[in-house]
């Protein structure tokens, strides 16, 4: 960095590639800005006194940042941000990297359908046994009714991937009616759900942290689906009651593939690390694992940084109060 008196992004996101932060360095050069990179909130810390842009999901490094005009978390969701304090008043922009996650998302849902469907799990003992069987009933989403709660980046992204095979339907769950890119057969308000849940055999949640989404799926939503339904849920752990959905399980209905969960990490006592109902994952179907992931999340802050720079609306920008 050049000098006390130039603008300052500083930038805590230790997934980037070099290319990454070259990209990053080049854009903060055109626009006039000094740019501090680095991977360790404790390193940052002393330029944040001058930072105007901040580049994070790290909720704890706003408050040490006087001058902030900016925030961009590089994830999806953005509970942490709305907790009290973390962003001193109303006048700093916010956005967040929504947009960036469909692919790996909808692509972990996948797999988690097919391995339910197909019986992996058990497979997967059977390997571990060296037992050779082979013919364990399983089911496809060929001809299967399915529910997408949340037709955001991440819903259709999962809509374009299940159509390749061929679902009797495919019904989004959304509050504006908004059918995007016609990629669903049809969509109904959140009001309705009690009338699709029970010809559903596929329902998946991809549902933000908000006052309205809290146990949307409780019991009483549990009951109406059928025996057999597979729930997946890679939104928010908070959307489902999970101790509803347990006792479901444990009555032998529903098969369920979770990503989130109410606690995280998930309990060591909690049922669900063995039920042989439930395949889990450890919140990592939306991880910055996935090169492309971070190649979108770095092009969505480039493109926002521009606008930022030349007076523009952010593309990307988030409302803090709302939840996404």
């Amino acid at each position: 960095m050049d000098t006390e008196n130039k603008r300052l992004l500083v930038s805590v996101v230790k997934e980037l590639s070099e290319d990454h932060r070259s990209r990053i360095r080049a854009a903060a050069e055109a626009h006039g800005f000094d740019v501090f990179i680095t991977d360790d909130r404790e390193t940052a810390k002393p330029y944040l006194h001058r930072a105007e842009i901040l580049f994070s999901a790290d909720p704890s490094l706003p408050a040490c940042a006087p001058h902030l005009r900016w925030v961009c978390t590089p994830y999806a969701g953005i509970d942490s941000f709305r907790e009290p304090g973390v962003l001193r008043d109303e006048s700093i922009l916010f956005s967040n990297s929504s947009g960036a996650y469909g692919i790996t998302i909808s692509e972990h849902v996948i797999m988690m359908i097919l391995m339910i469907l197909r019986k992996m799990e058990d497979y997967h003992a059977f390997r571990k046994e060296k037992r050779w069987k082979r013919d364990l009933a399983i089911r496809s989403i060929h001809g299967a009714s399915a529910v997408i709660i949340g037709t955001g980046d991440i819903g259709r992204n999962i809509a374009v991937r299940l159509r390749a095979f061929s679902p009797r339907s495919i019904i989004g769950v959304n509050r504006s009616l908004n059918n995007p890119d016609n990629l669903f057969d049809s969509v109904v308000p959140v009001s309705s759900l009690h009338e699709i849940l029970g010809s559903a055999d596929l329902v998946i949640l991809s549902l933000p942290k908000t006052d309205a989404t809290f146990h949307m799926i409780s019991d009483a939503e549990l009951s109406l689906m059928k025996d057999d339904a597979v729930l997946i849920n890679v939104g928010r752990g908070t959307v489902i009651d999970e101790a509803a959905l347990i006792r479901h399980l444990n009555n032998h209905r529903l098969f369920a593939g979770l990503d989130v969960f109410e606690t995280e990490p998930l309990p060591e006592e909690s049922p669900l690390w063995h039920h042989a109902r439930a395949l889990i994952t450890p919140h990592c179907s939306g991880n910055m694992t996935l090169k492309i992931t971070v190649d979108i999340i770095i092009d969505q802050f480039l493109e926002d940084f521009d606008r930022y720079c030349n007076g523009l609306p952010l593309r990307y920008g988030a409302d803090v109060k709302r939840g996404y």
